[in-house]
């Protein structure tokens, strides 16, 4: 069965003074149909610049972007208008991505107006209807984002983000800004919806016990590379990348007899612009040698687990 979203070799550069700043860097990756990918890794790593380059918020620099099987890599004008209707996002804040000037029944109607596609009535009824599915009592339909709380701006949203059925939705960090109660209920929405309507999620994050909550499979970003990639139960279970295991080492443990060691990192972050062929993790890893100097490959060490790193092949 193919599935709804597959990228290879995806990049994506910025220009800048000193040369492309490389966010997105030879990225390769599959989500199936009605399962949720996960994608973590430290500020700056370049995780929501992949998702709005895959949903053409960002154009890509190179590489190709599949929808359900369909090349959608360099669609313009109507077919690029039809795809993006069956990929949306939910933005990280939910206060600064909808307009303070519109009513929450404008903001979620606003999809379905510029579609062309409903009738009057049908836009009110389907308006009344996403509403309903997030959680947004009727009395507020008439309510501006000041007069809600977070969680409901974000519930307002994920009802715009769903207007026009779509099957893939990227969640750019969508409860960070939330208090870890209403976190917790968008979450449980979240999943709902995915099981209702069987979508498929990029679920973006920083908050590793969020993304174990969600996420069928895990990335793990660094510097605009996929580092690794395997289910997420596998992932929390056996990490391999010396990055990866930094990252789970970060997690705060409740076990007071035998608490979590702590892996600090040490070194320089490498430079995103014009970033030398060799490991970009290598600068801060503490098994480093000369052959992390040479381009590293994301390689199948076990079925379903990818790693981009040289010594986890000659251990394997």
């Amino acid at each position: 069965m193919e599935p709804v979203i597959r990228v290879e070799h995806l990049k994506k550069y910025f220009a800048t003074p000193g040369g492309p700043l490389h966010a997105v860097d030879d990225v390769t990756f599959s989500i199936e149909a009605g399962k949720t990918l996960g994608v973590v890794g430290e500020s700056g790593c370049g995780k929501s610049t992949l998702g709005r380059t895959i949903i053409h918020l960002h154009e890509s620099t190179d590489g190709k972007i599949f929808l359900d099987g369909r090349d959608i890599t360099r669609l313009k004008g109507k077919e690029l208008r039809q795809a993006r209707e069956k990929m949306q996002i939910i933005f990280q804040d939910p206060y600064s991505s909808i307009d303070p000037r519109k009513t929450i029944s404008s903001t979620v109607m606003e999809p379905l107006k510029v579609s062309g596609r409903y009738s009057r009535k049908e836009i009110a009824d389907k308006t009344a209807e996403l509403m309903s599915l997030v959680g947004i009592d009727e009395r507020l339909r008439l309510a501006y984002p000041h007069e809600l709380d977070g969680g409901r701006r974000q519930r307002v949203g994920i009802a715009r983000a769903l207007a026009l059925d779509p099957k893939f939705v990227v969640c750019d960090e969508p409860v960070s800004a939330l208090d870890v109660s209403i976190q917790a209920q968008v979450l449980n929405l979240l999943k709902k919806l995915q099981q209702d309507k069987g979508l498929t999620y990029m679920f973006v994050t920083h908050d590793m016990s969020v993304v174990r909550h969600i996420s069928d499979d895990i990335c793990v970003m660094y510097l605009g590379q996929v580092v690794e990639k395997c289910p997420s139960k596998e992932l929390f279970a056996m990490p391999l990348h010396p990055y990866t295991k930094a990252l789970l080492s970060a997690i705060p443990s409740t076990d007071i007899d035998n608490p979590t060691k702590r892996e600090i990192l040490k070194g320089e972050l490498t430079s995103p612009i014009n970033p030398k062929p060799g490991c970009r993790f290598a600068a801060r890893c503490p098994f480093a040698t000369e052959a992390c100097e040479q381009p590293q490959v994301q390689e199948e060490v076990s079925p379903g687990h990818f790693v981009r790193c040289c010594r986890i092949r000659e251990v394997n």
